[in-house]
């Protein structure tokens, strides 16, 4: 089993157990590998843990980059950050339900994600929203509310059984095109927040 298939399943193990629940007699047990392997290879659950993130997470931060580099407003700029962060989160339930349960928990593990995922984005978006704001395009809100009005719905992506449960027409909703599902709740969550340019 090669290197990413390790990371992929250790990935979907994380976030169907929860990190507590996850042993690593069990993680042996789904990547079809010895007891050992995972201290020999990583170091500790925690390490492989961290390679789990890194691999799921990983140029991510560039694609955001590209569309606050695309030379259009403030405006469309956010917009197409956020309309890739909902492809990104729509593609990608498993990361979407670790970091939703990471998300409440006071950890090390949070320390991780917010240093080097969650607080490079927001740092990333934090002038066009500021400018956004300035113009009265955006609400002027805490950036916590901010960053929870953007990044929820995005989170919510993840959960596609009670999405089967109030759709039943389009369940399994996993089967739908991500990438419509994504856009079609990025556009109504911007829609809400981002205002049209003043005339």
């Amino acid at each position: 089993m090669d290197e990413q298939e390790i990371l992929r399943r250790g990935l979907e193990t994380f976030a169907e157990l929860g990190y507590a629940a996850t042993t690593v007699r069990e993680l042996a047990r789904r990547l079809e590998v010895s007891h050992n392997f995972i201290n020999e290879r990583y170091g500790s659950k925690g390490g492989f843990w961290r390679a789990v993130v890194d691999f799921a997470l990983l140029g991510a931060q560039a694609q955001f980059d590209r569309q606050l580099a695309e030379p259009r407003d403030d405006g469309e700029r956010l917009r197409g950050v956020i309309v890739q962060l909902y492809r990104i989160s729509a593609n990608a339930s498993a990361m979407n339900r670790l970091l939703t349960d990471e998300s409440t928990r006071d950890s090390d593990r949070l320390d991780y994600l917010h240093e080097r995922f969650i607080k490079p984005f927001w740092e990333s978006i934090e002038p066009v929203i500021g400018r956004l704001a300035a113009m009265g395009r955006l609400p002027r809100v805490p950036s916590y509310v901010l960053y929870t009005a953007i990044t929820g719905p995005a989170l919510a992506l993840a959960h596609d059984p009670i999405a089967d449960r109030l759709d039943p027409a389009l369940a399994p909703v996993a089967e739908q095109d991500r990438n419509s599902l994504a856009d079609a709740l990025s556009g109504l969550v911007l829609d809400g927040l981002l205002r049209p340019p003043v005339q």
